[in-house]
């Protein structure tokens, strides 16, 4: 069974290709819309959590056009993964219209101990990757899917441009190191539970549970760290990718201090963007002992 859902997955992706980047996108827009009027949709039913934690600032109508358009955009997100996966890479590059502060990231490689990138779950982080790869040495950390066809595909498509992937584990964490002190990049998506050996740390003014991983990778190699994201433009238009500084704590030596440097540094970026980033994404499940996963209550 597990087997056959990959090939259809892996159809469906390739179907998708064949598409315009504007029918595939409009494709996502109806799934989300879908979901956002299926109350009994997991899709919608996290999606909305998430915005009410995070945002308790804003009035019910702002968290409802703000939850609609969340569903919307996460719709769009999956529609375009057979762009992202399966266009030539070259054709793909081309939608990308501008790059903000892309200086900043070769000043920070030319300090000579490495450089993390920090990508959120927000926007096409598919599209970021292909951009990296295109111009810098880089090793991608990912955490593999439990099918094996699909991983299979996840590697070979993210590799085409030469980008290295170290799995979420111990053997991936070594693999990171030697990068970092070759002085090459490393990207890692910072803002999903850690399978263990987390600290909860505020994230939009709630407690997650967060990795540990980053700041120590910085402590011990003594990298730049830079966040980066790809905007998903209007009307099809393509994506702009922008390059932000971290928060200045995420240097800290206190790893309680550095960790939540990376928070804000994640939170920073998805305040720029809020209705493209993951919101579909149990990020409070995991709880300290005697609280009960905000999921569960709703």
């Amino acid at each position: 069974m597990k087997q056959i859902k990959a090939v259809v997955a892996i159809a469906v992706l390739g179907l998708m290709s064949l598409l315009p980047l504007k029918w595939a996108q409009s494709i996502g827009a109806f799934i989300g819309k879908r979901a956002e009027k299926n109350q009994d949709s997991d899709l919608g039913r996290i999606t909305k959590t998430n915005i009410e934690l995070c945002f308790p600032e804003l009035t019910t109508e702002q968290k409802s056009r703000l939850i609609k358009e969340s569903l919307i955009e996460t719709g769009k997100t999956f529609s375009e993964m057979g762009m992202s996966w399966m266009w030539p890479p070259a054709r793909t590059l081309k939608m990308i219209k501008e790059v903000n502060n892309a200086e900043l990231v070769d000043e920070s490689l030319r300090h000579g101990s490495g450089v993390i990138m920090i990508a959120p779950h927000l926007g096409n982080w598919e599209v970021l990757n292909l951009y990296l790869s295109e111009r810098y040495t880089l090793t991608a950390m990912y955490r593999p899917p439990k099918l094996k066809l699909m991983d299979d595909m996840i590697k070979k498509m993210r590799a085409r441009l030469g980008t290295k992937l170290a799995p979420a584990d111990s053997s991936g964490v070594r693999i990171v190191m030697k990068a970092l002190k070759r002085g090459e990049m490393v990207g890692i998506l910072p803002d999903q539970e850690p399978a263990s050996g987390g600290v909860y740390s505020p994230f939009f003014g709630q407690s997650a549970y967060s990795m540990k991983l980053l700041p120590q990778l910085v402590r011990q190699t003594g990298a730049r760290v830079i966040c980066g994201y790809a905007e998903r433009l209007e009307n099809a238009a393509g994506f702009t990718l922008h390059f932000v500084e971290a928060d200045p704590s995420i240097y800290d030596k206190d790893l309680t201090l550095a960790v939540a440097g990376m928070n804000r540094s994640v939170e920073r970026c998805v305040r720029a963007l809020p209705a493209q980033y993951q919101w579909e994404y149990k990020r409070f499940n995991h709880q300290p002992e005697g609280l009960v996963s905000p999921y569960r209550n709703r």
